[in-house]
């Protein structure tokens, strides 16, 4: 089982809709970045942001969904459906119960993987389905799938006008919609019906076990391109092994560049990882605070951290749970300058249990505080600087008289 998470996690939608996979469609699609960023634009908290933090011990009795899945189990209903129920109206407005199927998928997404085919998609003119991108060495582009190419079918289904996400449920295996996520298993095989100008064809692809690419790296300016040179690393999500490799990017940056560490629409994930993503500028020292049933913790940063290189932290409405613990504690360390607008918002910490029928609930278990004692729930983290459209150029020039570049 994961550890303690943070991140918006995916709700049921009440009374039996399908299964709302907020997490992975930030991994997925990038959405987080498309529907949260404009949340303050200005800076200042949106009407009815700052509300009190929930206390983690009025969340939810552990016992009272443990009776409510048992009850539903011997009545031949579904125990994760009525745990469901009882949480919702508990009070804990970031607890979730999954079946066993569900929270397997849950966790392969947490460790940073995914069952599909190797591509993504994108909508086009007139309600057409276009390949976006297409995975290197996996099964669409041994297929001869390529960008551009428009899917016209998937197992026979027309998706001409229908939603992204329900054409990716459909290429990973779940039926029509997300009620049946995860995806179906390795080795299955979905035929998809594609167009590339006038041909039409159609392929039978195997699902594989792909890893998502939690982390990217680039290099921004250099001679001819302008602007001050920079590592730029974009954490989508902390997903297992996201802390090592942002510590990688940093030892690999190139001398005298400073680093954008890009955080807008990341959506949390392992706690674990954001800690050791801090590790990567910190040496040692204290990263954040959290209650577990009102006793604390202490999360502290290893040390030999790289605390000379320059570091700016983009963030926008869609920055949320670990990726808040990590920008909130960079900046009351003096560490990081955060530019962009103020993050969601959601401090507080998740821990798994089991259930009845191998379901699982995840139980807000406390809140987390920055270095400095500022409680993120409900809050969000200010930006030193506020910037929206413009934020990573503001942010390049912020690194600029950091001394990044020199």
């Amino acid at each position: 089982m994961p550890g303690p998470t943070m991140f918006v996690p995916p709700r049921r939608v009440r009374r039996g809709a399908a299964l709302t996979l907020v997490f992975v469609g930030v991994l997925t699609a990038g959405a987080a970045m498309g529907s949260w960023g404009d949340e303050a634009q200005d800076g200042r908290t949106p009407p009815g942001r700052h509300t009190p933090p929930r206390t983690a011990a009025r969340a939810v009795d552990r016992s009272a969904l443990e009776a409510a899945a048992e009850e539903a189990a011997q009545d031949g209903r579904s125990g994760s459906e009525a745990a469901s129920e009882v949480l919702d109206r508990s009070g804990d407005a970031w607890g979730a119960v999954y079946s066993r199927r569900e929270y397997e998928g849950f966790a392969l997404a947490l460790d940073g993987a995914y069952v599909g085919v190797g591509l993504t998609t994108r909508r086009a003119g007139g309600g057409r389905m276009e390949v976006d991108s297409v995975r290197p060495g996996g099964p669409a582009e041994r297929a001869g799938v390529r960008a551009g190419d428009r899917i016209r079918t998937v197992d026979a289904v027309d998706v001409t006008g229908r939603p992204v996400t329900e054409v990716v449920s459909l290429l990973r295996g779940d039926g029509r919609s997300l009620a049946a996520w995860p995806a179906a298993a390795p080795g299955t095989a979905v035929r998809v019906g594609l167009q590339r100008g006038d041909r039409r064809w159609e392929r039978t692809m195997l699902r594989e076990r792909l890893a998502t690419e939690s982390v990217e790296v680039g290099r921004l300016g250099g001679p001819g391109a302008g602007g001050t040179p920079a590592t730029l690393i974009k954490v989508a999500a902390f997903t297992k092994g996201t802390g090592e490799r942002v510590r990688d990017a940093v030892r690999a940056a190139a001398p005298g560049d400073g680093v954008l560490l890009d955080l807008r629409g990341n959506s949390g994930g392992l706690l674990a990882e954001a800690v050791t993503t801090a590790s990567a500028f910190l040496d040692g020292g204290l990263v954040a605070t959290y209650d577990v049933h009102g006793r604390q913790r202490v999360l502290r940063a290893e040390p030999g951290g790289d605390t000379r290189r320059p570091l700016v932290v983009l963030v926008d409405g869609g920055t949320m749970s670990a990726a808040e613990l990590l920008a909130g504690a960079l900046q009351d360390r003096g560490r990081a300058v955060v530019v962009g607008s103020r993050t969601f918002g959601k401090g507080s910490v998740q821990m798994p249990s089991r259930l009845a029928e191998g379901s699982v609930a995840e139980l807000t278990v406390g809140h987390y505080r920055t270095p400095s004692g500022r409680s993120v729930d409900g809050f969000g983290i200010a930006p030193d600087l506020v910037a929206r459209d413009d934020a990573e150029q503001r942010a390049r020039t912020v690194l600029g008289g950091l001394g990044g570049g020199s």
